[in-house]
């Protein structure tokens, strides 16, 4: 089963500072039919104004993985951690028993970002962050993993929750497969251009949302850039 859900269907919050749209039922929005898809929570696509941010604010028991799409984010948590993550990189924290947390656009440019929740399978864990480059060039043409909770994804960013965070960056024409357990939650935000999913269109920033198929083909109609979490 494949859902496109339009970039126009989803949630939206239009802060001044911030300007989201929400796959799922998030704050203010709640459509009891877009709860989470599996063990994935939280997608929101989020446009953060320069020299603004989140204030800082409690989590407890979830795993937040942010892929920063344009500009930067720079985080600083109570557990004394700070960082700046740059376009195309990655950070995550696992909230664990609690941590408060703050997360700034200190740069002179939009920043854009997806905010991406995953139900924990670790509750209360100690809680961490981490971040990460993932050069663009390194995934061209087929999935890298990202952040995962798999022992054998060696070179991704840890995670407390049997899932997978992969990215991929095609050029027009090109085609990426991926195996799929039926079994399992797939979504996927295609950014820059069309792709099609299994022979299926859908336009940038629409949410894919896949179960029961055991194989994603994945071709682009142009320059695309692709996230994937990948869930019980």
């Amino acid at each position: 089963m494949i859902d496109i859900r339009p970039f126009a269907s989803l949630g939206h919050a239009d802060h001044g500072w911030l300007n989201a749209r929400h796959h799922f039922s998030f704050a203010d929005y709640y459509d009891p039919a877009r709860m989470g898809w599996g063990a994935l929570r939280v997608w929101n696509d989020d446009e953060i104004a320069p020299r603004s941010g989140f204030p800082p604010h409690p989590h407890n028991d979830m795993e937040i993985v942010t892929y920063v799409r344009r500009g930067a984010i720079t985080h600083q948590d109570s557990m004394g951690n700070q960082g700046r993550t740059g376009a195309g990189d990655v950070q995550v924290m696992s909230a664990g028993t609690g941590v408060r947390h703050a997360e700034y656009n200190l740069e002179d440019e939009t920043t854009t970002l997806f905010q991406i929740w995953v139900e924990t399978d670790r509750r209360g864990a100690e809680p961490s962050w981490g971040a990460k480059r993932f050069p663009k060039g390194d995934r061209a043409g087929s999935f890298v993993t990202l952040a995962s909770g798999f022992g054998g994804d060696g070179d991704a960013l840890r995670i407390n929750a049997a899932a997978r965070v992969l990215g991929a960056t095609l050029k027009a024409g090109e085609t990426a497969e991926l195996a799929l357990d039926p079994a399992r939650h797939t979504y996927l935000v295609a950014l820059g251009a069309p792709v099609e999913v299994n022979g299926r269109r859908a336009e940038p920033r629409d949410g894919i949302a896949v179960t029961g198929e055991d194989r994603l083909v994945l071709r682009a109609l142009g320059e695309a850039e692709i996230v994937l979490v990948d869930a019980r």
